[in-house]
């Protein structure tokens, strides 16, 4: 197989698959001087937007195409000028699987904790290699888990059980189902196909920057949990973990769990459970120091939610070209390093999305941010944060940094007057160290209403400091940025895990046999792809214990 990159495309090429394949084929033969008949398949690979210069906005492609069997790919390759051949390629046509079906799979069956992500696509591999395995989750499934949603919105009422965070695809299933990711991993492309097949856009495939939207991913994840079912797997929600076995009490191998569900309790023996619960399943960390497994404090990151009119940021990133139907809402990515070795940076940005609330436990106030498929809402937000590092907190218990968390949630509900509502200030207002009274042009969406205020007491002192330094900082990045009447809503906490579980080059807890931390709460992914990365790791990981236990 071949690969062509950086063929440029203006934005009316740009606009479906088949014209972005037009200009490809162009470039093909205009490269190597052949007939399109010659050419057994083309794909489109990745389409990004170069917006570098914002009087030339335009795409730039990469396609892959196979040639006719008579056709030799070395020779049609030669035929390309020399000064163009850095872009092109010869590449191997493998396509990526999940592991093989074991052939004598043991009687017990291995489960996994968690739901999103991460235990989502454990759990799929794992019944791909016919191991049947229990799934186990908290929470609601995602039609259920969205009704929970409507109605804490509605009327303040929080299901611990079934929020934002806890229910069936984790916490990505409602802010925005971003795909992107700052690594390479041959199984990024069974996971994006993989959502394709559930319900997906198909262009995910070949996005630079793909998304779902929080209105596509619930489908999306139901149909990955009834595949699980297809296959033999058991699927169990409102089921929550509230112990774990252990031989020899607790310094042994797993022996089972035992869980909690509307029918009591029960204790499940399995000799190898994959731990993937999120972040915010604070309990499971709990009970893991209670059990004796290894805990280690990590760096993490708090702040505030950032909201602009999503045409301002349009204007920022595209220049006239603002506005084009090709390019949509513009995303931004940002980060600021200060004098003293601080860093603000933004995370999680919604285009023309909406802020979330997010919170699961009583009486905190937590942000996130969401977009649907269309991005066509009003406002752009994101994640405005600063890292917390173990030297931050005091002690060392490796638990500490959930009671900071906490406490900013807290102060946040406080400051917020209860009912969920959250604290917000205006830009220009919190830089200038004064209480915000109400909105300027922008109005907060924030789902359950805000209060004005000034917000500094809800975070660490040089989290609000770093905010202070930084917001002007990433204005002469993107011009606009530090817009007087931009909002900032309290608290954003739950971006990533402060706690590690440690596990070993096999993927096992350290010094407990058959645990199998995973994912983003266990301190080992950031964001939807690297989780069910993981997550396809820690399968096959097991897998291989299976067979390391046979010989």
């Amino acid at each position: 197989m071949i690969e062509i990159n950086d063929i440029p495309a203006t934005l009316a090429q740009g606009l479906g698959k088949h014209s972005c394949l037009a200009v490809g084929l162009r470039d093909v033969v205009r490269l190597f001087k052949c007939l399109p008949h010659e050419i057994a398949s083309i794909e489109l690979h990745r389409k990004s937007i170069d917006a570098r210069k914002k009087d030339n906005v335009h795409f730039v492609l990469s396609i892959r195409l196979q040639l006719i069997d008579r056709l030799d790919e070395h020779e049609v390759v030669r035929r390309a000028p020399a000064s163009e051949r850095r872009r092109i390629r010869i590449i191997e046509n493998v396509r990526p699987s999940f592991p093989a079906v074991v052939p004598h799979p043991p009687i017990l069956r291995p489960a996994v904790v968690g739901a999103g992500c991460a235990g989502l696509f454990c759990t799929l591999a794992l019944a791909e290699a016919g191991l049947k395995p229990l799934l186990i989750e908290r929470g609601d499934d995602a039609r259920r888990r969205t009704g929970a949603i409507e109605h804490f919105i509605a009327t303040a009422e929080l299901d611990p059980e079934s929020n934002i965070q806890f229910g069936l695809g984790g916490a990505g299933t409602f802010s925005d189902g971003k795909l992107t990711t700052g690594t390479k991993n041959p199984a990024h492309r069974l996971i994006l196909e993989t959502f394709v097949d559930a319900g997906a856009p198909r262009e995910i495939l070949w996005d630079a920057k793909p998304h779902v939207g929080s209105d596509i991913l619930p489908d999306v994840v139901e149909h990955i949990a009834e595949r699980i079912r297809e296959l033999g797997g058991e699927v169990r929600y409102r089921t929550r973990l509230v112990d774990i076995g252990r031989a020899g009490g607790d310094r042994g191998a797993i022996t089972g769990v035992t869980i909690e569900s509307g029918g009591g309790r029960e204790h499940i023996a399995c000799d190898r459970l994959v731990l993937a619960c999120g972040h915010s399943a604070r309990d499971v960390f709990e009970l893991l120091q209670r059990r004796g497994v290894t805990l280690r404090r990590k760096v993490f990151a708090v702040g505030v939610r950032i909201e602009h009119l999503q045409a301002d940021i349009d204007r920022a990133q595209y220049g006239p070209a603002a506005g084009h139907r090709a390019l949509g809402a513009a995303p931004y990515k940002l980060v600021a390093h200060l004098p003293g070795g601080r860093s603000l940076f933004s995370f999680c940005m919604c285009p023309g999305g909406q802020v979330v609330a997010a919170a699961s436990e009583p009486g905190g106030v937590v942000t996130n941010g969401a977009s649907l498929y269309a991005r066509d809402g009003e406002n752009a937000n994101a994640a405005l944060l600063v890292n917390v590092t173990p030297e931050d907190l005091p002690g060392d218990d490796p638990l500490a940094a959930i009671e900071l968390q906490r406490a900013c949630e807290r102060r946040a509900f406080e400051l917020g007057g209860g009912a969920y509502r959250a604290p917000a200030q205006l830009v220009g207002d919190f830089l200038e160290r004064r209480a915000s009274t109400g909105a300027g042009g922008i109005e907060p969406t924030y789902p359950l209403g805000v209060t004005w205020c000034e917000i500094d007491s809800a975070l660490p002192s040089h989290v609000v400091n770093t905010l202070r330094a930084g917001i002007p900082a990433l204005d002469r990045k993107l011009h606009g940025y530090a817009n007087p009447e931009a909002v900032l809503t309290g608290v954003e906490t739950r971006s990533s895990s402060p706690v590690t579980v440690v596990r070993d080059r096999t993927c096992q807890a350290e010094g407990t046999p058959g645990l199998f931390p995973c994912g983003e709460g266990a301190g080992y992914a950031g964001g939807i792809m690297s989780a069910a990365t993981d997550g396809v790791r820690c399968a096959e990981a097991l897998i291989a214990s299976l067979r390391d236990s046979n010989d």
